[in-house]
């Protein structure tokens, strides 16, 4: 459907015209100049886009996206949401992003079906616990909701699990955010997409960048597909690929390209109103209002941009699912898929200016891009529309690389998604 029908149907025509078979709004031809460019057509470069018009006065914008919008990560991701980091600078910038999630459907006019139904992070070791403990008392202190489960409440809960004395992975314990939950992906694109369009600007999908413009050490513009486009402010967000456009304008960037691995199961009535993860066994689930099992999996071990997955990673992942939960052990697989994420050394993304003027980077989110969708958005059109960062995404530039002040989430969060 997403060839004939695009996003637009829905944005331009509303859902009643669109079930009735409407013809798909095609995306305008780009301007030969541009205030600002995003590049990357995802939330995270739509929701930089809205903030860009409605917050800082930019009205003459263009989304360029080389397919469809949301036809990358923003459709392949497991859509939890949640703030329990443990560090500091981490827990800042999720906590932010929440803090929106929480009032978005109001401010976009846009159902984005966000749920707080609660994150769980179970423990199955006694490190386990101890981690958890440790991170609790660090997100309180940040002012982050934040509670330690008993196994007997996390039964209480989640009724499918089995804490019994002959669980092959013995459930101990957990962290729970009451404030966490998930949200409908493709209605974050659509409401942000549909609100930037309110505001002026240009959404111009089937539109891939080759490379940018540089000219005496500062931006000028991009070459695409439908020509060059010429901006003297650039922001780019193509989770994948950041690290291939940058090295257009000679900037290397600290990232590697990795699928990330999920699958969604048949539908059945609901039976998990919660979000459980586990750091031990890397495997979480939820269940969508459809009535799918989400299943998220771990990135594969070699860099890549395949979107395919890989069979041993969703094999690992289900067989520590089934576990967990035995209920479970005959439900039917309906698709699975790879998403493609910039990971950095430390886990954590940069979202800020570059040695080329004018040219910013929002990328390096590894497992954590979706959750940030709004916070990212809002920081990223800050740091853009001042040619410097929000106190909240100062410590996230590149130069925490040279000077090894990196804040590093690696398995400190119970898993980095």
């Amino acid at each position: 459907m997403a060839n004939r029908y695009s996003f637009w149907s829905l944005l331009r025509h509303g859902l009643k015209h669109h079930q009735s078979w409407q013809p798909a709004w095609k995306s305008p031809r780009p301007k030969d100049r541009y205030d600002v460019i995003i590049v990357g057509g995802g939330g995270h470069g739509l929701a930089a886009a809205y903030y860009l018009a409605r917050e800082h006065g930019v009205k003459n914008i263009a989304v360029l996206e080389k397919g469809w919008l949301g036809s990358g990560n923003s459709a392949r991701n497991t859509t939890i949401i949640r703030s329990n980091y443990l560090w500091d600078e981490s827990a800042f910038l999720f906590e932010h992003s929440l803090k929106l999630w929480e009032g978005l459907s109001q401010d976009l006019n846009f159902n984005v079906l966000f749920s707080q139904r609660g994150v769980m992070n179970v423990g199955h070791t006694l490190q386990d616990m101890r981690d958890i403990e440790r991170r609790v008392n660090a997100n309180l202190l940040n002012g982050v909701d934040a509670v330690i489960l008993t196994p007997r409440q996390i039964k209480e809960r989640v009724p499918l699990i089995d804490i019994g004395p002959g669980a092959r992975y013995p459930v101990m314990g957990a962290s729970f955010q009451p404030r966490g939950g998930v949200a409908r992906h493709d209605a974050v694109v659509w409401g942000f997409a549909r609100a930037a369009s309110d505001l002026g600007v240009d959404l111009i999908e089937q539109c891939e960048v080759h490379d940018f413009i540089v000219e005496n050490g500062c931006i000028k513009g991009v070459n695409t597909s439908q020509g060059p486009i010429l901006a003297e402010r650039v922001g780019c967000s193509a989770s994948g690929h950041n690290s291939v456009l940058a090295a257009t304008a000679g900037i290397r960037l600290p990232l590697e390209s990795h699928p990330l691995q999920a699958l969604v199961s048949e539908s059945l009535k609901p039976a998990l109103d919660t979000v459980v993860m586990s750091n031990a066994v890397h495997a979480y689930i939820s269940q969508s209002d459809k009535g799918e099992f989400v299943i998220g999996a771990g990135i594969d071990g070699y860099v890549g941009y395949g979107q395919r997955g890989s069979p041993h990673v969703i094999e690992h992942t289900l067989s520590a699912i089934v576990e967990m939960f035995p209920t479970l052990s005959r439900v039917r697989m309906n698709r699975q898929w790879g998403g493609i994420v910039d990971v950095t050394p430390d886990a954590n993304p940069i979202i800020g200016k570059t040695r080329v003027k004018g040219l910013y980077f929002n990328c390096g989110w590894g497992t954590g891009g979706f959750k940030a969708t709004p916070g990212a958005g809002h920081l990223f059109a800050h740091t853009i529309a001042h040619d410097a960062p929000h106190p909240i995404n100062a410590p996230f530039s590149i130069e925490r690389f040279l000077t090894g002040r990196l804040v590093d989430e690696h398995g400190a969060s119970a898993v980095a998604h």
